[in-house]
């Protein structure tokens, strides 16, 4: 089994932690974690594609274990996330890889696909969505915000980073409470309690709106370009419903489409069945 290290690499006023195992020849695999998470979501998955993919999984600025400035110093904004992201794959001279995208990783990793399409190999999109079938009936307080960005509809948005909220409602809703381990969740809610992070939240929630409106070059890209892809998905997700999943076959009919009896963070519970079907997706995609 491949061992993961844990390195950093610097990408302007942010200095990037990341994970990285499997060969260094081996084709790449960049795995883009979601909110209100980091790269170790995935420390059960990278063994699993480590013999056979050179796996790389960055902390987002704002998340995990990246350092990056203050609010007023950076823009906490998708575009900014995805700049920085694409900064990080030059850094690492990645010219062809694998996408694995999952929640605010979608937006990120789409961003990156559609300012250079000719790198990306194949998509899987872990509850990452790109469609508005997508999206539950739970997002209004965020839409209020979208909408209206005053004081009193921020901080309506505040209880969505509230230590019950990420483990009873992210976590917790659709998955088989004895398969959930609390290392997850509980390393979320300690990243959440540090200093300025709800605030940078936040304006990462109100700039969520800005994925929305990229939805149809998103959709573009993907009948233009046809990368192949495959949608993993647990299909108990209270943020985002498996019609999202099934809606990536508008535009990519030969998509394929595996839904899992678990919720948003599916790793967390079927990582092993994900695991599975991106072995044998990616070895036929990205055969030759």
């Amino acid at each position: 089994m491949s061992a993961v290290s844990y390195r950093t690499q610097q990408v302007g006023e942010v200095e990037m932690f990341y994970r990285e195992a499997g060969p260094a020849d081996a084709p790449v695999v960049l795995l883009l974690h979601g909110f209100p998470s980091a790269s170790h979501m995935f420390r059960d998955l990278i063994p699993h594609l480590a013999d056979r993919y050179r796996v790389i999984a960055p902390d987002l600025p704002g998340f995990g274990q990246t350092k990056a400035p203050p609010r007023g110093s950076y823009a906490y904004t998708f575009d900014a996330l995805a700049e920085t992201v694409g900064g990080f794959v030059e850094a690492l001279g990645l010219t062809r890889y694998a996408l694995y995208i999952f929640d605010y990783g979608a937006p990120v990793g789409l961003r990156l696909a559609l300012a250079h399409p000719e790198r990306v190999s194949a998509i899987v999109s872990q509850n990452g969505n790109a469609y508005l079938e997508g999206f539950s009936d739970g997002w209004g307080a965020w839409q209020a915000y979208w909408r209206e960005p005053s004081a009193a509809n921020r901080e309506a948005c505040r209880d969505s980073l509230a230590p019950a909220t990420i483990r009873d409602w992210q976590y917790g809703t659709g998955a088989d409470p004895t398969r959930l381990s609390p290392d997850g969740y509980e390393l979320d809610i300690a990243y959440m309690a540090r200093p300025g992070a709800e605030e940078i939240q936040l304006d990462l929630i109100l700039d969520y709106r800005s994925n929305v409106a990229l939805y149809p070059a998103f959709q573009d890209y993907f009948r233009t370009h046809r990368p192949p892809l495959l949608a993993v998905w647990g299909r108990h997700d209270p943020a985002f419903v498996p019609a999202g999943a099934a809606a990536y076959r508008t535009d990519l009919p030969d998509a394929e489409v595996h839904l899992l009896d678990t919720g948003h963070f599916a790793l967390e519970t079927h990582y092993r069945e994900i695991a599975d079907h991106m072995r044998d997706f990616l070895g036929r995609s990205l055969r030759g």
